[in-house]
């Protein structure tokens, strides 16, 4: 079959796309940005990339016409710039006008399970997607999940923030909620069992795990598979304000998602009964084995997607791509060059490795410094990390910068920082011939908005001199 792909890049995309190759099927990814879909390793005649921007009016155009089914995995609950509700009700829109100027037959759309009398935000919102997303022109499936679990997955990272630092929680009340996780897998399976399948169309079916669990219950649990002695205890006096900041400062995420996952987390979110599974022969997956599984991954870096590189940062930027041409003018500038002795592949493995667990080579504990002071005013910090320790891919989050450009044959690495600042600020990494010797060439570049941002690279710039130079010297030499 023809299949349409949206959020190809995205958590749920990134895993689905390879599954539907390996089953035969021919593939159209729809990305914002075609520089970010890197499709290489797929075979050219089954994965093809579309750019399409649904936040912007159709061209219906740009759109294949003999398509089989597609896939709408497009979700804004991180976003921190303006009404994500009417955001995805746009997106939803225009998503329907190009897919019914096509031959599609179904559309199949994951959503969140919205049983409860009293809906959060996000819900709500993916409750409205659906009835958008409802048409003449085709059938439509929609599976209703609640909390994923798997490697890279929002759920996951948060609870392993949570759980893996404090012995002891102080947690807010919804901790007692009921929650019906599910495995990633299963959600694939799911996805997948659902295709050009006639029994579900214009169906819609919740989809969850074999257990109903509180909140803290999975924590606790998480903490048996890890070994680790946790103690939760929850208080009835933490407003959904002070949740949000509780997750935002003791976890990886941003500040606007953790207040739509407060705001869903205040509701129970239990799967209603259907025989879905049975029908498609899955056998659901319990939650502990669903975290032993996440963690093999993890061991093995083998995480295939991470919500942390969704193109959603504190600074507000969706669209990089205008970014990628660093600017010369009116900007503040540290360049080091250093000889690097013919040990280019060397360099470059350091380079690929930097952020993360690895570090910044030199003065690591000044960047952590730098992450807190970011998170203190409302930033994203250090803790997004990286999601593979040896691998970059446009697009992906490196602690708080994100990767505009990752050219490893070129040797050449560019960053745009995605941290609180009164400016903008790049930095980038590139190896370079002069004759016979290579050169590691790293550039600072900021560029200052107002007087604030002028105050603010004076102020730092003692710091900027001995951490980069020390950073190129150690990047050069691995010493």
């Amino acid at each position: 079959m023809r299949i349409l792909l949206t959020g190809a890049t995205g958590y749920i995309g990134k895993r689905l796309l390879p599954i539907l190759v390996e089953e035969g099927h021919e593939v159209i990814c729809v990305v914002r940005d075609a520089g970010r879909m890197q499709v290489d390793q797929f075979p050219p005649e089954q994965v093809s990339v579309v750019e399409i921007d649904f936040l912007l009016p159709p061209d219906t155009s740009r759109m294949p016409k003999d398509i089989d089914a597609a896939y709408y995995l497009i979700h804004s609950m991180s976003s921190s710039e303006g009404d994500f509700e009417v955001k995805e009700t746009r997106s939803a829109d225009h998503f329907r006008q190009y897919v019914e100027a096509t031959d599609c037959k179904q559309v199949i759309y994951l959503s969140g399970i919205s049983n409860h009398d009293r809906l959060s935000k996000h819900l709500r919102s993916r409750l409205k997607v659906e009835h958008v997303l409802q048409s003449d022109h085709y059938a439509c499936t929609i599976l209703r999940a609640g909390i994923i679990v798997g490697s890279g997955s929002a759920s996951f990272e948060i609870i392993r923030d949570l759980v893996e630092k404090l012995p002891v929680m102080i947690a807010p009340k919804w901790v007692r909620n009921p929650i019906q996780p599910i495995a990633i897998r299963d959600v694939l399976k799911f996805l997948l069992g659902v295709l050009h399948n006639e029994k579900t169309f214009d169906h819609n079916y919740d989809i969850g795990g074999p257990e109903v669990l509180e909140y803290r219950e999975m924590l606790l649990q998480y903490a048996q598979v890890r070994r680790l002695k946790r103690y939760i205890i929850d208080v009835p006096v933490m407003t959904p304000r002070l949740s949000s900041y509780w997750l935002y400062f003791m976890t990886s995420t941003s500040y606007p998602l953790a207040v739509n996952l407060v705001d869903s987390l205040k509701v129970p979110v239990v799967a209603r009964k259907n025989d879905l599974a049975a029908q498609l022969g899955i056998k659901l997956t319990p939650y502990k084995k669903a975290l032993q599984r996440a963690f093999r991954r993890v061991q093995q870096n083998e995480v295939v997607s991470s919500w942390k590189d969704a193109l959603v940062g504190s600074r507000g930027k969706s669209d990089l791509d205008e970014y990628i041409q660093v600017p010369q003018y009116g900007c503040f500038i540290d360049h080091q060059q250093i000889d690097i002795r013919g040990e280019k592949e060397a360099v470059k493995q350091r380079i690929w490795s930097i952020g993360g667990t690895t570090g910044w080579y030199y003065a690591t504990w000044l960047w952590k410094i730098r992450g807190v002071l970011d998170k203190m005013v409302g930033g994203i910090g250090l803790r997004r990390g990286r999601t593979n320790p040896d691998k970059i891919e446009i697009g992906d989050a490196l602690d708080f910068w994100r990767v505009l450009m990752a050219d490893r044959n070129k040797g050449r690495l560019l960053l745009y920082a995605e941290m609180k600042l009164p400016g903008e600020a790049w930095l980038e990494f590139r190896i370079e011939d002069k004759g016979a010797t290579p050169y590691l060439h790293q550039t600072a570049t900021f560029r200052p908005v107002g007087v604030w941002g002028r105050l603010y690279w004076y102020l730092i710039s003692p710091f900027h001199l001995f951490i980069f130079k020390g950073m190129a010297r150690r990047l050069a030499s691995g010493r």
